[in-house]
């Protein structure tokens, strides 16, 4: 681990992400909570026999195996955004020397204010998207994979990076320096871990107004009907209550995939959603079903198999 820090010490000042430097508060807090949970779990599981006929999770729960599931895929999730980076920094570099008409000062607080507003932004639109377009979802999809809602499940992160990177190519554009991008990027990421929790459940109106929150974000973890495809917020809740994205929390969300996926094998929930784009790939046999079924969104089946199932069309995205 040391040689690790080292390296990591070693690379330009403007290079070194902040994630790597939050990761003992990530322990940290995944302590804190896992002790909350244990010392509670007597109330939680009377709530939980009350609510759910079928073993549901009690609040705030942790399951080992899913917990190191999701942690080895957040351990992973730092060299293979670091791959994605170094690709990014390359063609953000090349943008923002040759491209940009101008280049914003990173000494000045509206630079800031630019970069870090301008990736939530995206952020939301990429987020949106990925719920929407069924190629972009098999690699978010693993981030909602589980059935468990804390810490834990925060650092469940895809390895695919692409969206991203090409979803903020206006910022180099628009005169943001390359390294302030990728410093925002990971700001976001790093406010996001908090939310992911059971164990706070308001915060006071004002910042649940402007901030995505873990209320907030709970109901984007639902798979709940009255949940799908809403509070799609980074730091800001303010872009869904404007887009008409924002569900406020009702009840208690049952989270996970609307198609469970019962696993703890971490190359399989990264890619299982790949290997069924390409069986119905195979499956289709006119070449708009095959588009339909890469680029329309999760769920999405051919026309002719709505009008002959029984069942009621499905309308959900997971």
């Amino acid at each position: 681990m040391s040689g690790v820090a080292n390296f990591f010490t070693g690379l330009p000042a403007e290079l070194r992400d902040p994630v790597f430097f939050a990761i003992p508060f990530f322990l940290l807090l995944l302590t804190l909570e896992w002790t909350a949970a244990r010392k509670l779990e007597k109330f939680d599981a009377a709530a939980a026999a009350e609510n759910s006929p079928k073993d549901r999770p009690s609040s705030g729960a942790y399951l080992t195996r899913d917990s190191m599931a999701s942690i080895s895929m957040g351990l992973i999730s730092i060299a293979t955004t670091a791959f994605w980076k170094t690709l990014a920094l390359l063609g953000y570099a090349a943008i923002y020397a040759y491209l940009a008409p101008w280049h914003l000062p990173a000494t000045k607080w509206y630079t800031w204010v630019v970069a870090i507003v301008g990736v939530d932004l995206l952020y939301y639109v990429y987020h949106r998207v990925a719920h929407r377009m069924r190629l972009i979802w098999a690699t978010h999809q693993a981030h909602h994979s589980s059935q468990y809602f804390n810490f834990a499940t925060a650092l469940r992160q895809k390895w695919n990076n692409s969206g991203e990177i090409l979803m903020w190519l206006p910022l180099p554009f628009l005169g943001v320096p390359p390294w302030l991008i990728f410093f925002s990027w990971s700001l976001n990421l790093i406010y996001q871990f908090w939310v992911h929790t059971e164990r706070i459940d308001k915060m006071p109106r004002w910042f649940e107004f402007i901030f995505n929150t873990p209320s907030h974000h709970r109901v984007h973890h639902g798979m709940d009907q009255q949940y799908l495809d809403k509070n799609y917020g980074g730091i800001f809740i303010i872009f869904d209550r404007m887009f008409g994205s924002f569900q406020k929390e009702l009840f208690r969300p049952h989270y996970g995939l609307t198609k469970q996926v019962d696993t703890f094998n971490i190359w399989k929930l990264q890619t299982h959603e790949y290997a069924a784009i390409a069986r119905d790939w195979r499956s289709a046999t006119r070449f708009r079903d095959r588009l339909g079924y890469v680029f329309g969104p999760p769920g999405w089946t051919p026309r002719k198999v709505e009008q002959k199932a029984t069942a009621a069309p499905l309308i959900t995205s997971r």
